[in-house]
């Protein structure tokens, strides 16, 4: 299992100048107030980790992958905890970004601003990855591209219409309950769409 998470990682290593560039790019857009970096770094690592998947379709990986012990799991596992680990690290330079750029303007630093972003991006890029994932080991990170924007259009349209429908006091309770509960609906979430990945992954022929 270390073997693959240290591959994966490599890969990734190879891509830090590009994203040090944007998050630079994105840093200064954040101190001018020009954006909201809260989400889009956390999510920046998820598509990071796409590139790991191009990666071994390329040098045939998955091939070999398959002839080491317990490998169909582990290339599974290895890239459901990198991404958590990127997802954290990204996460983290959030928090310090904004509390440097506080610090800087001389404003008051909002703890409880700062918790709740990190939760909700922890649970946001999460998400995703639980629903990228399972797709791109179904029909790979090419094909996967198409069904994954079309996923998020259903999603941004689907989740549009039922706030529509449910009146904002309900609304409200839904989102304290799940951020009261959010460790363990990201657990469930996690846990499923990793057994998923899997499954889908031992059916496969390399």
């Amino acid at each position: 299992m270390l073997g693959f998470i240290k591959k994966d990682l490599l890969i990734v290593k190879r891509t830090l100048k590009t994203f040090l560039v944007i998050f630079i790019f994105y840093a200064i857009l954040a101190y001018t107030g020009d954006l909201d970096l809260s989400f889009l770094l956390p999510f920046l690592s998820v598509l990071v980790m796409m590139s790991s998947f191009s990666y071994d379709a390329f040098n045939k990986w998955d091939s070999y992958a398959l002839t080491l012990p317990k490998g169909r799991d582990n290339v599974v596992k290895a890239k459901y905890i990198v991404t958590l680990i990127l997802i954290l690290i990204t996460s983290l330079l959030v928090i310090l970004l904004y509390s440097i750029i506080s610090f800087i303007k001389k404003e008051p630093i909002d703890i409880n601003m700062i918790l709740s972003n990190f939760v909700g991006n922890i649970i946001g890029t999460i998400l995703v990855e639980c629903v990228m994932y399972p797709i791109i080991f179904k029909w790979g990170i090419e094909k996967a591209r198409i069904a994954i924007l079309g996923i998020v259009a259903i999603f941004v349209v689907g989740l549009g219409l039922l706030i529509s429908k449910i009146d904002k006091t309900t609304l409200n309770i839904l989102f304290d309950y799940i951020f009261k509960f959010w460790y363990i609906f990201i657990a469930i979430i996690f846990i499923i769409s990793l057994l998923i990945s899997i499954k889908i992954y031992s059916q496969k022929e390399y």
